[in-house]
């Protein structure tokens, strides 16, 4: 039986154009090796597993190669390439900085630089994880770096390049290794089944691609863990079930319930991902990435952004038809306001339920269908915006003989009917009583703030029958009632009650009040609170003609005493008598 070789091993790169999604830097370092434009120093930096050793390997075996194609490639046929090949090349030397990263390590390496090749041009040395040497091998490192042997190169790869100090950084060619896209790694992960000859599903690679994080290396072992599990056939439900990770038709649901206003299914299918294992915090941060999917869907210009494939593309372009923009930007504040306050949350499970209902009860709020007229209590009359359409009921018809009466006027007419849609009470439409065969289901109520303008819209109107009564009042009576509104605020609203209580009210002109304040956030927390401090005036003063202002009173700004002197000065202002006390007991300024 033939051992085992991993994927990340059998499948590294041998050339420049084979490896994956670093065109730019390969490119780069062909040309330079054809031009004969080699540095004698180049930094390799960039995440984990996206080619950083594999390129400098290519490269310390190409600069070798006696005889170049004409892709400027190794042969794999000369001597060079040949001892390379066979990982026993003397001009090929890697050191792992983790493990030697003290000045005698450097040292030694040194003393090697010193020693020409015997078989080809150049002595490569490769110095992995270079950021792990200390100080002073560093400073050890500096002078051979700056002027090595012509035949001395050195390729240093690390993935911290911010550890490395300055002078190191200034005698190098910097490289910076980009993160592999999803696109590239699926289809690399493509062409290796296909050598391995194992059936594969695409959306699979490309959850595979995802789960990776730009890793090439780690796409590879991730696809032999697949392997491993589900035989030669990787499907995307082997997959899924393999990694542990929230499938698509999770979210899809969650929006189709959520848009059919099926709150109870909302929550029984968020148990369902709970049971199956995950964190709260991963539902809520990949359910606020496929509303994202879905406002991105909105234009065709940016679909492009969205990393999936095509099957999911298409039915993020379906799903996002049926939502309003709208919706989608208030349910990823909702979303991202959860996803940030839900390490601190003590009830996490309960958190993330209630960015559900939120979200759930967003188009029940708006109510863009316009299915549901909205009526006024207080008046009794159907809200103009959605007028209810009236019966008419047959009239009898006058005869000839019968005297003529006069006819009504129009303002008659349109009394007549409010009073008969007053009346009359509301008749069950059809979709009402279907709705009534319905199971119950969790009822999303209007929010607070439509109910705060609706208790202020009360608090600041009377009925429409009711007489507004408009007596007058004095300045005794208004402070009598002021001392009363201020018991109001005082627990409630310590910016209210602060600015209540400095100054009192005055009364203008045509029953106009008016109130100072020290600072704008007072001003602003008066209008915050004006239609109930305002009803609260009007009920108690029987006077519903009152209105009030607020004006900043402009406070004169006081030079603030530093000096001993001018300490001095500012008691005596407040007390004269200290100057009669200073000059008894014979005091002096001590500066």
């Amino acid at each position: 039986m033939e051992n085992f070789v991993v994927s990340a091993r059998k499948y590294r790169p041998a050339t420049f154009d084979m490896v994956v999604g670093q065109a730019s830097i390969t490119n780069t370092l062909k040309n330079a090796i054809k031009n004969d434009h080699l540095a004698q120093a180049f930094l390799f930096c960039g995440p984990r597993g996206v080619g950083k050793t594999t390129c400098a390997r290519i490269m310390a075996k190409t600069i070798n190669c006696e005889n170049l194609t004409e892709t400027i490639e190794a042969c794999n046929e000369c001597k060079s390439c040949l001892s390379f090949n066979e990982s026993n090349s003397f001009n090929v030397h890697e050191l792992d900085a983790a493990s030697n990263n003290s000045v005698d390590d450097i040292r030694n390496l040194v003393d090697q630089v010193r020693i020409p090749p015997h078989i080809g041009k150049y002595k490569v040395y490769v110095i992995d994880e270079v950021h792990m040497l200390s100080q002073q091998a560093f400073n050890a490192f500096l002078k051979t770096l700056e002027e090595p042997p012509a035949y001395a190169k050195f390729i240093l790869a690390t993935t911290e390049k911010h550890k490395i100090i300055p002078t190191i950084l200034s005698r190098c060619q910097i490289f910076d290794f980009a993160r592999i896209t999803i696109d590239d790694i699926a289809r690399q992960l493509e062409f290796v089944a296909g050598k391995e000859s194992i059936e594969t599903e695409y959306e699979a690679l490309h959850v595979i691609a995802q789960k990776a994080d730009g890793a090439m290396r780690d796409a590879l072992s991730i696809f032999d863990q697949i392997v491993s599990f589900a035989g030669n056939n990787v499907t995307y439900r082997a997959v899924v079930d393999n990694l542990n990770v929230l499938d698509y038709d999770y979210f899809f649901n969650m929006i189709d319930h959520i848009l059919a206003g099926d709150t109870s299914k909302v929550l029984l299918l968020y148990n369902q991902i709970i049971e199956k294992g995950f964190e709260g915090s991963h539902f809520i941060s990949g359910f606020a990435s496929h509303m994202r999917n879905l406002l991105v869907c909105k234009d065709p210009k940016t679909v492009k952004l969205m990393d999936v494939g095509e099957n999911i593309r298409q039915k993020y372009t379906g799903q996002s038809a049926q939502c309003p923009p709208q919706f989608l930007l208030k349910a990823l504040d909702i979303a991202n306001r959860c996803d940030i306050s839900y390490r601190t949350s003590n009830n996490k499970r309960l958190h993330v339920e209630l960015a559900l209902l939120q979200i759930s009860g967003l188009l029940q709020q708006a109510d863009p269908a316009g299915t549901a007229p909205q009526t006024h209590q207080k008046t009794g009359a159907v809200s103009s915006a959605n007028p209810a359409p009236t019966q008419t009921t047959p009239q009898k018809t006058q005869s000839p003989s019968s005297p003529a009466k006069a006819a009504p006027s129009a303002d008659s007419v349109h009394e007549q009917k409010s009073a008969s849609e007053v009346k009359e009470p509301a008749r069950p439409s059809p979709s009402s009583v279907n709705r009534t065969n319905k199971p119950p289901s969790i009822k999303i109520n209007p929010s607070a703030s439509d109910k705060d303008e609706k208790k202020k819209d009360e608090l600041t109107e009377p009925g429409v029958d009711e007489p507004k009564p408009e007596e007058q009042f004095t300045s005794h009576d208004l402070l009598r009632i002021w001392e009363k509104l201020k018991e109001k605020f005082r627990n409630s609203s310590a910016s209210i009650f602060t600015a209540l209580n400095t100054y009192e009210p005055e009364i203008k002109e045509s029953g106009m009040i008016q109130i100072k304040v020290n600072n704008l956030v007072q001003k602003e927390s008066i209008f915050e609170q004006k239609p109930e401090m305002l009803s609260f005036l009007r009920q108690n003063l029987k006077n519903y003609a009152i209105n009030f202002e607020v004006v900043i009173v402009e406070v004169p700004k006081t030079q603030k005493a530093y000096l001993p002197a001018e300490k001095l000065q500012k008691m005596l202002d407040k007390n004269p008598q200290i100057e009669k006390l200073k000059n008894d007991l014979d005091l002096d300024l001590i500066y």
